[in-house]
C-alpha cells in the first residue's frame, strides 16, 4: 500500500512539473485565439471557392426560407407533418449558417483565426445540428407511422399538444446532450491553439488538451452511440410497420398503398441522404492516399449538402407543398400584374 501511494505521488508530482513547464492555455483565465488549419487554397482560387460557398449558402437560405414561409402562410399546410418540416428547415439553417459563413470568410480573406467563444459557438451549433437532424427525423417517422398505421385515430393521437411535445423533445434532447458535452470542456487546459480541421468541433478542441480527457471521451462516444442507435431503431421500427401496413392494405386498394409510399418517400430520401454523407466521412478517413483537402471536404458534406437539397426534395416529392408553392407564386405574380395595370391609367389621367 505504501509503495502504491509513493508511486502515485511521484507520478502526480511529475505531471504537475510537466504541466508547469508546458505552455498551457486555460479558457477561464486567459483569452484564447484558435488558428484553423482550413483548406489549402491555391493562389487565385479563393474567389472561385468563395462564390461556390456563397451559392451554396444562398440555396440553403432561399430554399429553407421559402419552405418555412409557405407553410406558415398556407393554413392548409398547418399539419403535423409540415410543422416538423419547418423544424427540419430551421435545423438546416442553423447548421448551414454555422459552417458556410466561416468558410466564406476563410475563402475570401484567408482569415483562419477564431476567438475561443466563437469557436465554441460554431462547434456547439454544428454538433446540435448533427443531433437535432436525427431526432427530428425520428419524430417525423413516428408521425408517418401513426398516419399510415392508425389513419382513423391520427387526429386523436397527433393533437397540437402531442405535436408540440414531439418537436420540443427533439430539440431538448439535442440541446441537453450537446450542452453537457461542452460543459465537460469548460476549464480544460489546452497546450496548443492550432485546430487541424476546417471547422471547430469538440473532438478537434480536445485534441489540444494538455492531458487525457477520459470522461469527455466516454461521454461523447456514449452520447453519439445512444442518439444514433435510438433514432435508427425508431425510424426502422416505424417503416417496418408502415411497409407491413402498406402491403396489407394494398391487397385491396392499390391507391392507398401508393399514397402511403408517396407521403413517406421524401422522409426516407432525407434520412438516406444524411446517412450517405455520414458514410462518406467515415470512408474518406480510411484511405491514407486521399489528399487532405478531399478528406476535409468530405467531412463537411453532411452539413453543406443536405440543408441545400432538403427543401428541393420536399418541393419535388410532396404534392401539397409543391402545389402551395405554385399557387402562392402565381397569386403574387397576378397581384403584381393587376397593380401595375391599375396604376397605368391613373398616371395617364394625372398627366392629362
Amino acid at each position: 500500500m505504501t509503495v502504491f501511494v509513493t508511486v502515485f505521488f511521484v507520478f502526480y508530482r511529475a505531471r504537475l512539473v510537466w504541466m508547469e513547464n508546458t505552455s498551457m492555455l486555460t479558457p477561464l483565465k486567459q483569452p484564447i485565439v484558435f488558428e484553423l488549419e482550413g483548406f489549402h487554397v491555391p493562389q487565385g482560387q479563393g474567389s472561385l471557392l468563395f462564390f461556390l460557398a456563397l451559392l451554396n449558402y444562398t440555396v440553403v437560405l432561399l430554399g429553407n426560407g421559402l419552405v418555412v414561409s409557405i407553410i406558415v402562410c398556407d393554413r392548409a399546410l398547418h399539419k403535423p407533418m409540415y410543422m416538423m418540416v419547418c423544424n427540419l428547415a430551421a435545423c438546416d439553417l442553423l447548421g448551414g449558417s454555422a459552417m458556410l459563413i466561416r468558410l466564406m470568410i476563410h475563402f475570401l480573406t484567408g482569415q483562419k483565426r477564431m476567438p475561443y467563444a466563437t469557436a465554441i459557438a460554431q462547434a456547439f451549433c454544428v454538433h446540435t445540428y448533427g443531433v437535432a437532424v436525427q431526432t427530428i427525423l425520428a419524430a417525423m417517422a413516428y408521425d408517418r407511422y401513426v398516419a399510415v398505421c392508425e389513419p382513423l385515430r391520427y387526429h386523436a393521437i397527433m393533437t397540437s399538444a402531442r405535436l408540440l411535445s414531439c418537436c420540443a423533445l427533439a430539440w431538448l434532447v439535442a440541446f441537453v446532450c450537446i450542452g453537457v458535452l461542452f460543459a465537460l470542456n469548460v476549464g480544460t487546459p489546452l497546450c496548443g491553439s492550432t485546430i487541424k480541421h476546417v471547422y471547430c468541433s469538440n473532438r478537434s478542441i480536445l485534441r489540444l488538451a494538455c492531458g487525457p480527457t477520459p470522461v469527455n471521451n466516454i461521454y461523447g462516444l456514449c452520447m453519439t452511440w445512444c442518439v444514433s442507435t435510438g433514432t435508427f431503431l425508431i425510424i426502422a421500427f416505424s417503416y417496418i410497420r408502415i411497409l407491413h401496413a402498406c402491403v396489407k392494405q394494398g391487397r385491396n386498394d392499390n391507391g392507398t398503398r401508393s399514397k402511403a409510399f408517396q407521403t413517406c418517400a421524401s422522409h426516407l430520401v432525407l434520412y438516406v441522404l444524411y446517412e450517405i454523407a455520414s458514410v462518406i466521412i467515415i470512408l474518406s478517413q480510411r484511405f491514407p492516399s486521399v489528399s487532405q483537402n478531399i478528406k476535409k471536404f468530405c467531412s463537411i458534406l453532411f452539413i453543406i449538402v443536405p440543408p441545400a437539397l432538403n427543401p428541393i426534395i420536399y418541393g419535388l416529392v410532396t404534392k401539397e407543398l409543391r402545389t402551395s408553392i405554385i399557387k402562392q407564386f402565381t397569386t403574387r405574380v397576378s397581384h403584381a400584374r393587376d397593380t401595375r395595370a391599375h396604376d397605368v391609367p391613373r398616371q395617364s389621367s394625372v398627366q392629362v
